[in-house]
């Protein structure tokens, strides 16, 4: 007789999750699982919105408020190219200008908006004190109204001018050369005044440079006018003493020719002498030119409303941080319940862990506060 194979017992299977440390837990929270844990601590999950809430209102409210003030104007540009107007056109509404004078691009005038010296004048000036006393005169300057402090009065300058920058914003918009400054402070009528006072002492400065540069290029275009009228002079004398010394040169073709060119220098001499002449005149109207070079479109005026704090705004956004969070601990603290109450060895060795790392730092702080 055949021995018969031996029968094998059917085992139990491939687990069907895999190995045991890829298992989910049998009790995975599902989303009605999850709801059930975050109603369960319901008082956590309504309450902490409810008071983060409620906590930044009262700060909201308690915050001294911020006011900004707005205006907007435009500098006149000049070009130096001679390419057709639709190139530069099309140039400046991608915002690449063509041929415009880097000192009179709007970019510029931001960045003068910004200049320390500009800054500390408007610092140094007086306004009406917003905080009491008279309002209807100049009282005190914008150093004493914004809380700088200092050592010194060159430490509280310094600060002014970096405490102001900051309150500065300025905008440029390449396509249509428009600036916009806005300042912002704690009383409306300060940002409104600071931010027209920027703006005057901006046309200020650059009548100044304009002025200051004509002037210099009016002394310049005075001596070339005063060297080109001597060579003019002399090349007209050279062509009187031509024809005093050759009074028959029109049958001499050497003094035809010298005739020609003793002629071509007086013309030359007269384009030149001529042009520096009208140079010269421009020069001296550019000097005595007091008219503004920024054209404003918008001045700025006190707002009715502060820009920050909003305590609606900041309410909404402590709602829905507020919210996350609980509902997030509220998960979490689910988790951890469920976790404690399964047998996996992987929470009992983080129990474990997390008890040798408590009684560690404990024996640490005992020695040292037995050492201190």
């Amino acid at each position: 007789m055949s021995e018969r194979a031996p029968t094998k017992t059917p085992g139990p299977g491939p687990e069907p999750w895999g190995p045991r440390e890829l298992r989910p837990l049998q009790d995975e929270i599902s989303i009605i699982g999850a709801l059930w844990t975050v109603l369960r601590r319901w008082r956590v999950v309504f309450g902490l919105p409810l008071l983060a809430a409620a906590v930044t209102g009262i700060v909201a409210l308690v915050v001294p408020p911020t006011y900004t003030a707005t205006t907007t104007f435009v500098p006149e540009t000049r070009t130096q190219t001679r390419l057709p107007s639709s190139i530069i056109g099309l140039a400046g509404q991608i915002g690449m200008p063509l041929g415009v004078e880097p000192s009179q691009s709007p970019r510029f005038y931001g960045d003068v908006l910004r200049s320390r010296e500009l800054l500390e004048r408007v610092l140094l000036s007086r306004y009406p004190d917003p905080r009491g006393g008279d309002r209807t005169a100049d009282s005190t300057t914008l150093l004493r109204i914004l809380p700088v402090g200092g050592d010194s009065a060159a430490d509280s300058l310094a600060r002014g001018v970096k405490r102001l920058d900051d309150l500065l914003s300025v905008r440029v918009d390449a396509q249509t050369n428009i600036v916009r400054l806005s300042v912002d402070a704690r009383y409306a009528t300060v940002a409104a005044a600071v931010a027209n006072r920027l703006v005057e002492y901006l046309n200020e400065f650059n009548t100044q440079r304009r002025q200051s540069q004509a002037r210099e290029r009016r002394r310049f275009t005075e001596q070339r006018v005063a060297a080109a009228d001597s060579e003019l002079r002399r090349a007209e004398d050279a062509v009187k003493t031509f024809y005093e010394r050759n009074r028959g040169w029109q049958q001499a073709p050497e003094m035809v020719f010298e005739e020609g060119r003793l002629r071509r220098q007086v013309s030359v001499n007269q384009e030149v002498y001529l042009t520096l002449k009208r140079d010269y005149e421009t020069a001296r109207i550019e000097e005595v030119n007091d008219t503004p070079v920024i054209t404003v479109i918008d001045t700025a005026v006190a707002p009715q409303e502060r820009s920050q704090p909003r305590p609606v705004l900041w309410m909404i956004v402590a709602l829905l941080v507020g919210s996350m969070l609980s509902i997030s601990w509220a998960l979490g603290a689910g988790y951890v319940e469920r976790a404690g109450s399964s047998a996996e060895p992987e929470y009992q060795e983080l129990s474990e862990l997390l008890q040798r790392t408590r009684i560690t730092v404990s024996g640490v702080m005992r020695r040292l506060i037995k050492g201190g």
